[in-house]
């Protein structure tokens, strides 16, 4: 008897449909085939379908049996499968009565004793379920809170593989799971930082502001110990929460490489990634022979902290340059082009020098500095220098700017941000040569500034748009509509390794 048992496999983060087709012979020897392009731990499951079946208290068909995965031309990998693979070999030998198993897509990792364990990407599941029309999804347990943040999709969680027949057999009535309301916001494991613990680096907090407020890029470079650690640590609490739609892209990518948080049903905090600077091209970008998405996707809608910028291998930091430029990353393979979104800050963090101080002749600094190419600096845009926090101020008892203050600014230019363009998503850091135009054109007095700089400063075209970009954010913060001359000249003094520092 033949079964078909709709299901999905992860292409990136992307869910694809994947029918399960399991023909049961009446005849022959007992053998067990897997076909459909599947890999080793796909191929290896059938054993543990075989055994959780048997365990539960099911007959294992003691004919042929073929199991074939479509589309057969995609790749299949992971545990996701088990449980489709056993509902359709009861099915085709009629532990299953009826075909109610149709109006789901089903997902689970199955083990010895028949419980179903976690799988990895159940929002793209559920995702997949609402574009397909269907009913809704049966899955684990421990994946019914992230998959129930789709709207309109019917969350079926279920422990053992007994309970999952049961209830299409329709002789276990279950309910579809519901979040409370406190499911929507991921709870902070740690209180948010205080700027104001760092002491002095007022000009370096208002960089921070406006880097916060238009999602621009920023690079902090002063020797050790002046805080620049502890300045970008803080700049989280300062960013305001995900959006409804940027919580479910967020959080897709995170269900589909297994990493949300415990409990965690929806992201709503602003993803902050501090990989290594001995991190490979692949863990920062992205690729494998079955690409997987990089730092700089977990880092999508939030902040990508570099500390020890230089400390990268060049090639790596050079692959930055694409998904800074489009916010996205594209890998290329034989069998096709997988796009990850990655939309994020970048904040990084150098010393002037190899051995950390200004004190060193010119000549190591300019080497040392070398090692950033030109391209990569273009497309950061704010480069503001953390100086040595004089004795005075280390040991003053009058406090600083705080978070509070700071978080509140940002929250006022991000909706002046949010009203221009009208999609809530769009920043002043992104906007493309047709919004410059409108948005950040220039009166003759700031033209004629801008000319001196680039003159002065040797600016590229792409550096002109950001410092056109950085003003028009600090224009927001202070509440103006039109860009002034001050603005600009801030903006043009956030270009500090443009003036080879």
């Amino acid at each position: 008897m033949l079964a078909k048992v709709g299901s999905f496999i992860l292409v990136g983060i992307d869910p694809h449909p994947c029918e399960v087709e399991v023909d049961v012979a009446h005849r022959g020897l007992e053998k067990t085939t897997v076909v459909g392009l599947a890999q080793a731990a796909v191929k290896e499951s059938i054993e543990r379908v075989k055994r959780a079946i048997i365990n539960t208290g099911y007959a294992f068909p003691g004919h042929a049996l073929l199991v074939n995965l479509a589309p057969a031309e995609v790749k299949k990998e992971g545990a996701a499968l088990d449980l489709p693979m056993a509902i359709g070999i009861l099915r085709g030998t009629n532990f299953l009565a009826n075909d109610r198993h149709k109006d789901y897509l089903i997902a689970g990792e199955l083990a010895l004793d028949g419980r179903l364990r976690k799988i990895k990407g159940a929002l793209s599941l559920a995702l997949l379920a609402r574009e397909q029309k269907r009913r809704g999804v049966i899955l684990p347990e421990e994946n019914a809170r992230e998959a129930a943040v789709v709207e309109g999709v019917e969350v079926y969680p279920v422990a053992t593989l007994s309970q999952a027949v049961s209830f299409l057999n329709e002789q276990l009535p279950l309910e579809p799971y519901e979040l409370d309301g406190e499911a929507y916001q991921a709870s902070r494991l740690s209180p948010a930082l205080d700027f104001a613990d760092v002491r002095g680096q007022e000009a370096v907090k208002r960089a921070i502001t406006i880097a916060a407020a238009g999602s621009h890029n920023l690079l902090m470079v002063g020797p050790p110990g002046t805080g620049k650690t502890m300045l970008a640590q803080r700049m989280p609490g300062i960013l305001p929460p995900l959006s409804r739609e940027e919580s479910l892209e967020t959080t897709r990518i995170y269900s589909a490489l297994g990493l949300l948080p415990p409990g965690v049903a929806l992201m709503d905090e602003r993803p902050v990634r501090t990989p290594h600077h001995s991190a490979t091209a692949q863990a920062l970008i992205g690729g494998g022979s079955i690409p997987r998405p990089g730092e700089v996707s977990l880092a999508h809608h939030g902040i990508l902290f570099l500390d020890e910028l230089p400390e990268f291998q060049r090639y790596v930091l050079e692959m930055l340059r694409q998904p800074l430029e489009g916010g996205e990353v594209t890998v290329a393979r034989v069998h096709g082009s997988i796009r990850f979104p990655a939309k994020f800050m970048l904040v990084a963090a150098m010393n002037p020098t190899p051995s950390g101080y200004n004190s060193d002749n010119p000549k190591a600094r300019e080497k040392y500095l070398a090692k950033l190419s030109g391209p990569l600096l273009d497309r950061i845009d704010i480069h503001v220098e953390v100086p040595a926090v004089p004795y005075r101020e280390l040991t003053s008892r009058q406090a600083g700017t705080d978070s509070a203050t700071m978080r509140k600014q940002v929250a006022q230019a991000r909706q002046v941000q949010a009203k221009r363009f009208g999609d809530g998503g769009t920043s002043n850091a992104r906007m493309d040569s047709r919004q410059l135009k409108k948005f950040a054109d220039l009166s003759d007095a700031c033209l004629l500034l801008m000319k001196q700089a680039m003159d002065e400063l040797g600016l590229s075209a792409r550096a002109y748009d950001k410092v056109r970009r950085v003003a028009r954010t600090i224009a927001d913060l202070e509440g103006t509509e039109s860009i002034q001359e001050h603005h600009v000249a801030e903006a043009v003094q956030y270009r500090l390794l443009d003036r080879k520092f």
